[in-house]
């Protein structure tokens, strides 16, 4: 993608105070499959089957697998979306990391782990493609900073086009993260997903918790100018992001006069808006001062690293394809630049959520039901290919139900009168089921258009305000014992 000046975000710059903690991050930590809970590097985690109703557990007999990966959950692909539901804390920003390790689990044909999509509450966040990452051997994770905007978090495992066998989850984790990190992010409107996240010139194992308190991964980028950082001393109070120290130790630069040019991140990048954030710390005797450019587009200019450290970051900086970060010494500089860590997250649009009345409503239509639709899971609407069978949203910010259809759907039980709280419906088809007892109230329904209820098992009486209504159109005959209302 190209790209002009004028399409770049302005960048900022903060100094806040830290407050490190070494305290394990609040949240859940689900071995998805798993079947009593159990305790892995001094942390509590506990078996799926709380969260979610679908699906199979399975084992792993692959050799030499951490306790996580032992376990899986698999769905029936045939069902286009299975959920679980997890309590959150209304108004709390959470890091979401979704993990998975196929072990040819579907069979010997499938030998190749299959390809689906990972919904967020509405959104829909990533394809999950683990076939690189099971072909060496290796689990694949995802990771990404969502707002909890009610009280349950949907996480969905969905089949789509490319899904050609059972759909699986190794392990889910939800855990609060502290309010200043990436707060410069409207998550109102945005989630970001994450792309990379780097120690630079470090070589050891992924750092995360104990040493970052939120538990975020950082993985290992050394190179051949990889050296020992001389942050020994080096004061943290200049990260709003709370990084751990430990990214600290090490660094890609050197003391010479000369730009540092860094293909970072490896892979190449969708074309997109992204979060980057830089991290910078140095004690070193004399001046380290530097530009900073991405792709040949100044993204710092004459940065100057201190002991107390610096974060430069974006908020929605345009690329795609490879990436290349340019370090240059200022004319005034003594030493040469040098990069301590990076994180480059996708700024992900939140794809709306259905109105809470309506998902209220439905979930009560849910439990009065026999044998309801399997994908009833969920957000109800959102994302559109992944809507509830037999729901018909509205379009627009204010996203409500306005079709209920359900004909020859093979249900039974009852109608629920909380369908009455539904108060867009125009739609209500529900004929050829077994559904019996009373019509309910649907006086709240002013733009109810048709209600198609024939072929079922109905007794009482029709109400009132369904006889005569302007616009109505009511069928009722076939198999049902309703009654006109009394006169």
């Amino acid at each position: 993608m190209s790209m002009a000046l004028s399409l770049l975000f302005p960048l900022l710059f903060l100094s806040l105070p830290l407050s490190q903690t070494q305290t394990p991050p609040k949240g859940f930590l689900i071995d998805c499959g798993a079947h009593s809970k159990a305790q892995f590097d001094d942390r509590a985690w506990l078996p799926d089957s709380a969260f979610i109703s679908s699906g199979q557990p399975r084992n792993l007999t692959t050799p030499g697998l951490s306790p996580t990966l032992r376990t899986l959950r698999s769905f029936p692909r045939q069902v286009k979306k299975h959920c679980y539901k997890i309590p959150v804390y209304r108004g709390a920003r959470y890091l979401v990391r979704s993990t998975y390790f196929y072990g040819g689990v579907n069979g010997a044909d499938h030998p190749s782990p299959p390809v689906f999509d990972q919904i967020l509450d509405g959104t829909l966040w990533t394809v999950v493609n683990t076939t690189e990452g099971y072909a060496n051997g290796d689990s694949t994770f995802y990771e990404g900073v969502f707002l909890a905007q009610g009280k349950i978090m949907s996480f969905c495992i969905a089949s789509n086009t490319y899904t050609d066998s059972d759909p699986f989850i190794s392990a889910l984790e939800l855990l609060i993260l502290g309010d200043s990190l990436y707060n410069t992010t409207d998550f109102t409107a945005f989630a970001l997903a994450l792309f990379a996240r780097h120690s630079f010139g470090y070589s050891g194992p992924p750092i995360r918790y104990p040493d970052d308190g939120f538990d975020r991964i950082w993985e290992p980028f050394g190179l051949s100018n990889s050296t020992k950082a001389s942050t020994e001393n080096v004061s943290l109070s200049g990260f709003w992001n709370l990084p751990p120290a430990k990214i600290f130790e090490t660094h890609i630069g050197s003391n010479q006069l000369e730009s540092l040019e860094l293909r970072w991140p490896t892979a190449s990048l969708q074309s997109s808006k992204y979060y980057i954030a830089l991290y910078f710390a140095d004690d070193t005797a004399g001046s380290r001062t530097f530009n900073i450019s991405v792709n040949g587009i100044t993204y710092y200019h004459n940065l100057n690293v201190i002991p107390s450290g610096v974060v430069v970051f974006a908020n929605q900086w345009p690329l795609s394809g490879p990436t290349t970060v340019t370090l240059t010494p200022a004319p005034s500089s003594s030493s040469g630049p040098l990069i301590n860590a990076g994180e480059v997250f996708g700024v992900l649009p939140l794809g709306g959520r259905t109105t809470t009345g309506d998902v209220i409503a439905l979930e009560k239509v849910k439990e009065s039901l026999q044998n309801p639709p399997l994908d009833w899971n969920g957000d109800p609407c959102m994302p559109r290919q992944y809507s509830w069978t037999g729901i018909t949203c509205s379009e627009g910010p204010r996203i409500r139900v306005v079709t209920l259809n359900l004909t020859s759907m093979d249900l039974s039980g009852s109608l629920s009168p909380f369908v009455a709280n539904m108060t867009a419906l125009a739609n209500i088809w529900l004929g050829n089921n077994s559904l019996s007892g009373q019509i309910p109230d649907l006086s709240s329904l002013k733009n109810l258009e048709t209600l198609f209820l024939q072929n079922n098992n109905l007794t009482g009486q029709i109400p009132a305000n369904l006889i005569g209504k302007p616009g109505l159109i009511v069928r009722t005959s076939g198999n049902n014992f309703l009654s006109p209302p009394a006169p």
